[in-house]
């Protein structure tokens, strides 16, 4: 076992800032913030917030946790763990209740009994069951008769009807519109809602990451369709709406493609944007790639 292995085995009882910090300055692999931050597009005071659990400086929880996983993976370390590590420093992991997995011992005579008494009370059911059946035969009989006559006329009558054409209903105010699956530029390496891309026709606005980004697309009530961080050659396919707006914690790391072509960038890259139209005609206005 090599000494950077000794050092991350022994973080379980550190917090999570402690486990990056630790993780950062010992061992063989010794690295400076700034390297890292430059390489992860991350801020350096982020960085630095996350390793003495500062989390006040970072604006959002999501933001915490994304840039946190980004770190952990780059340092070496589980994702998994460092976030739930994280998530109880927050107070926002979820606590399992005991009474959820307790199971209620019934001793095992208790459980014969039971299955006995309820054997016995389906056999009773039965035979009140045939006996007003055998009671009663002529009324069930004319009944299933009549049951009989309508559904053969029933069949006569509309068996030869047209079935009505089935519709697909279309959102409001949007288009329909048939887009080309984009010629992305980087290998793909994760697709995200593809669902949404019906044949390849139904989402005509769909992102790749160029380089790491944190992404978060809101409906016109502000809740959040989509949120995480895309890493280089992840695509996210675009409901169709016209209502969304988007969320980029570094907009120029990202390309977007609208009817299966790029449009220039959003925005520098390194640079936060909130409130952007998602609406496809709002996003060719910004102009096409060259």
């Amino acid at each position: 076992m090599n000494e950077n292995q000794e050092s991350i085995e022994t973080t379980s009882y550190m917090t999570a800032g402690e486990m990056l910090k630790n993780a950062r300055t010992t061992g063989r692999r010794k690295r400076e913030i700034s390297t890292i931050a430059k390489l992860l597009c991350i801020k350096e005071e982020f960085l630095t917030a996350l390793e003495e659990a500062n989390y006040r400086v970072i604006p959002e929880d999501v933001y915490i946790l994304g840039f946190a996983r980004s770190y952990a993976v780059e340092l070496g370390l589980e994702p998994d763990e460092v976030i739930a590590k994280l998530k109880k420093e927050l107070g926002i992991a979820k606590e399992e209740k005991e009474e959820e997995h307790e199971q209620p011992c019934v001793p095992q005579k208790q459980q014969k009994q039971k299955i006995t008494i309820n054997k016995e009370l389906l056999l009773k059911w039965l035979k009140t069951a045939i006996d007003y059946v055998k009671k009663y035969w002529v009324w069930f009989a004319s009944g299933f008769g009549a049951l009989l006559f309508i559904i053969v006329l029933s069949l006569l009558v509309f068996g030869g009807e047209s079935k009505p054409k089935e519709t697909t209903e279309v959102p409001e105010n949007v288009a329909t519109v048939v887009s080309p699956e984009p010629d992305f530029r980087y290998p793909v390496r994760e697709k995200f809602d593809a669902k949404n891309k019906k044949d390849w026709a139904n989402s005509r606005v769909v992102l790749q990451a160029e380089k790491e980004s944190w992404v978060r697309i809101d409906d016109a009530r502000g809740n959040s369709v989509f949120s995480r961080v895309l890493v280089p050659g992840d695509v996210y396919y675009m409901p169709v709406s016209d209502k969304l707006k988007a969320t980029f914690g570094n907009v120029g790391a990202i390309d977007v493609w609208v009817d299966g072509q790029l449009l220039k960038k959003l925005g520098p890259a390194n640079t936060k944007k909130t409130g952007i139209s998602m609406a496809p005609d709002a996003l060719k206005s910004v102009g096409f790639a060259e």
